[in-house]
């Protein structure tokens, strides 16, 4: 059976898509069946993944208004070594589109129980905002990663989505949790940036996994090659703490 996880953070740029692509991949390389969903309009996990959003035939949008079905509409990455059910700019005119249909928030969740046999991960990438799309991906999964820079501001964004996720779990979707805090583009040699990390953890305890992704230049030039950082250079030092989560993860959900 697959463990379902939303990798979300309300605030833009701290690295969502970056942490859903690698994982997924690292996953892979661990042996896992991973299905990657991108729920974000601008298709950046699809590209990501070596997928082109502009030739997909069907995409998550097809799915989330129920004309195809996942088995349907997923392609195989396969350079990467996982399945990918993309989103392309279509995705944006999906939120208006459902705004009066049944079970809204529910058409993912009901979409994966068709295939959760088949996988033993599935990723969802979700959009910087507590949108119509980040809450069919909250109410479909079992917990959420939430990617996270060690800054001030972080700190603030991160009350926020605690918050959303109690809500969540308290009216719509009663599995779910914070799987965990990933401490991403993280620089020791930054005094605030260390202090925060120790924050995290006196206030989060074992929710923050024990691996940091470093800052790294490799992972920032992977996107423009249309490849995560685990598969474009695997020795560089963030595609090793990407490898190095995906086996955290592993070890977790045992």
């Amino acid at each position: 059976m697959a463990r379902v996880f939303c990798i979300a953070n309300q605030k833009g740029g701290v690295g969502k898509t970056t942490t859903s692509v690698n994982l997924a991949a690292g996953l892979a390389r661990a042996g896992q069946r991973v299905l990657l969903v991108d729920l974000d309009p601008q298709g950046n996990a699809t590209m990501g993944s070596g997928v082109d959003k502009r030739e997909l035939a069907l995409s998550v949008y097809d799915v989330l208004l129920e004309s195809a079905t996942i088995a349907e509409a997923r392609v195989a990455s396969e350079k990467c070594g996982y399945h990918v059910l993309g989103a392309s700019r279509d995705l944006a005119g999906a939120e208006i589109e459902m705004v009066g249909v049944e079970r809204r928030e529910r058409r993912l969740r009901q979409a994966l129980e068709a295939v959760q046999g088949e996988y033993d991960f599935v990723l969802i990438d979700c959009p910087p905002s507590l949108s119509l799309l980040t809450l069919n991906g909250l109410c479909a999964a079992h917990g959420v990663v939430v990617p996270m820079q060690c800054e001030y501001f972080a700190l603030e964004g991160l009350s926020d989505l605690v918050n959303t996720i109690k809500q969540v779990h308290a009216n719509l979707n009663k599995e779910l949790k914070v799987i965990g805090l990933l401490r991403v583009m993280f620089d020791p040699r930054i005094t605030l940036q260390q202090q925060v990390a120790d924050q995290l953890k006196s206030h989060f305890g074992d929710k923050v996994f024990e691996t940091v992704i470093p800052r790294n230049v490799r992972l920032a030039e992977a996107p423009s090659y249309g490849l995560p950082g685990v598969v474009f250079d695997p020795s560089a030092r963030g595609s090793q703490a990407y490898l190095a989560f995906a086996r955290e993860m592993v070890a977790r959900n045992r």
